[in-house]
């Protein structure tokens, strides 16, 4: 799906700040799985510049809100222009400033429609977990980075990035509370719905 002008200043200012932004490919997915939820309260860990920021807030509800958490300041400053920029209304984000894992034991249990995960692999599992709490039952859980740059198949690769992300794979395919699939999109999408 072609980007405008507002995702590919966002995609533009997250190269010049180091950041690999969602593709086009993943961003459709989060705006398309968000629209079929009819989400109206989404959780986005790594704010980044933007970028699927935009994407979910385009497939979510007119009245929804998200909630996008990330410790660089700097780069929720970029984001909150960007989203800005796309036309919405500072109602439809709430921008919260440090870590993923200290912000999300404050947030209300089962009160999220979808929980995405764009952040450091080593915190997915805990991510997860957290999610299990946050999301309502029916609700959807997306994990960015789960093919781990093509060594999640390499027997070979022992690397605690990669390690991680089997492990929580492996956790949602095993665990009863939870309908996964991996939707091989560039870096790899782990979606999953809380049963």
């Amino acid at each position: 799906m072609a980007e405008d002008i507002v995702l590919q200043t966002a995609r533009s200012l997250a190269v010049e700040v180091g950041l690999a932004a969602v593709t086009p490919g993943a961003g459709s997915v989060l705006s398309l799985l968000a629209a079929a939820g009819s989400a109206k309260a989404v959780v986005e860990i790594g704010t980044g510049t933007g970028v699927s920021g935009v994407w979910l807030l385009r497939g979510m509800r007119a009245d929804g809100v998200l909630t996008t958490i990330d410790v660089e300041n700097e780069h929720q400053r970029i984001a909150r222009r960007i989203f800005q920029e796309a036309g919405f209304a500072a109602s439809r984000t709430r921008i919260i400033t440090g870590r993923a894992l200290d912000v999300l034991p404050r947030l209300a249990d089962g009160a999220y429609d979808l929980i995405f995960v764009d952040a450091d692999a080593t915190e997915f599992g805990a991510c997860a977990e957290a999610a299990l709490r946050l999301l309502r039952p029916g609700g959807i859980l997306i994990v960015n980075g789960a093919l781990a740059g093509g060594r999640i198949s390499d027997p070979a690769a022992r690397d605690v990035d990669t390690i991680t992300i089997r492990e929580t794979v492996k956790a949602l395919r095993d665990s009863e509370d939870w309908t996964p699939a991996l939707i091989p999109t560039a870096a790899g999408l782990l979606a999953a719905v809380k049963r």
